[in-house]
């Protein structure tokens, strides 16, 4: 048998099953030390999470809840204490993985002397992204932050609500499978956020992941599909964010072509009056209301661990 069919015949190596999840801890933890090497602060505490791939992830909690510093720790700008932080299976410390994530900080630190073409052109190079497709891509992502208008004004001269729009461009600019938002709806006003809510949408439904934090608890309810509430650096609550928002101890009714006599009356009664039972199903809660109990509860008694809540059965 000659060399050539031996080759031709020896399997070849197959690529490794991409795996669901993006990101995920365990036993996270993060302490900032003073001078001396004495504990000042323990952002985070054994945090331990997941999120998948084409989901978008809430992550909130209080001020000094320990949500900046999980960000860090997951690109690699800060080393955990004790734990492990894994992005897209690579160690979080591994800045080789950067190059597939966009991050919007809560303040877009751009070169304020660049206009809108220059800045996203500037970090494109970085990318090393050919210069025709660079050329179409910050064209491309001009247009879908609206901003076409101001292009070739100087960064000096954009608002706060305009500075997000560049910045939300710039964390797309590499075309990124995970894109990490920190507070992405500041500064915007009512159409702008509205906008901003419909791309994160977008780039869930083109199978991107979308990491996102915010203080804004309806805009987190309006986009999210899982949440974590952090408080204190403890994990609290975890969860699908339709399951956690329902209550499951009481159950509502939704009715047509009852008389007033039968509005009183269960399910049996409905139907003895002739009633059309339009849904039968439990209310929900708002976020705002849960983000407040849980927080209350954990300053009340610390120390408890949130466990996933899943989908009823």
């Amino acid at each position: 048998m000659s060399s050539d069919s031996a080759v031709a015949k020896r399997p070849q190596p197959q690529p490794a099953p991409q795996s669901d999840v993006v990101i995920e801890t365990h036993n996270l933890t993060k302490v900032y030390r003073d001078f001396w090497g004495r504990q000042k602060v323990r952002a985070l505490k054994a945090l331990d999470l997941e999120v998948r791939r084409g989901e978008i992830f809430g992550l909130l909690g209080p001020n000094g809840s320990g949500k900046t510093t999980t960000i860090k720790l997951l690109l690699g700008l800060l080393f955990p204490t004790s734990g492990r932080a894994l992005v897209f299976g690579q160690d979080a410390s591994d800045v080789s993985k950067n190059e597939r994530i966009g991050y919007l900080p809560e303040e877009s630190y751009l070169y304020k002397f660049l206009n809108a073409e220059e800045t996203l052109d500037f970090y494109a190079r970085l990318f090393n992204i050919p210069a025709a497709e660079r050329k179409e891509r910050v064209n491309r992502l001009i247009s879908e932050v609206k901003l076409d208008w101001a292009r070739r004004r100087q960064l000096k001269e954009y608002s706060k609500g305009m500075t997000r729009r560049i910045g939300l461009a710039q964390a797309l600019i590499n075309d990124p499978d995970l894109i990490l938002l920190d507070e992405p709806t500041t500064g915007l006003d009512p159409m702008g956020s509205r906008e901003m809510k419909d791309t994160i949408l977008r780039l869930r439904d083109e199978g991107k992941t979308v990491l996102l934090c915010s203080h804004l608890l309806p805009d987190i309810q309006d986009v999210c599909d899982r949440i974590a509430i952090l408080h204190s650096g403890e994990l609290k609550e975890l969860g699908r964010i339709d399951t956690l928002l329902t209550l499951q101890d009481e159950t509502q009714f939704r009715a047509k072509g009852l008389t007033k006599a039968a509005e009183d009356e269960i399910r049996q009664v409905i139907e003895k009056h002739g009633g059309t039972l339009v849904g039968m199903d439990h209310p929900t809660t708002t976020l705002e209301d849960l983000f407040l109990s849980i927080v209350r509860e954990s300053e009340a008694h610390p120390g408890r661990r949130a466990h996933e809540r899943m989908e009823p059965r």
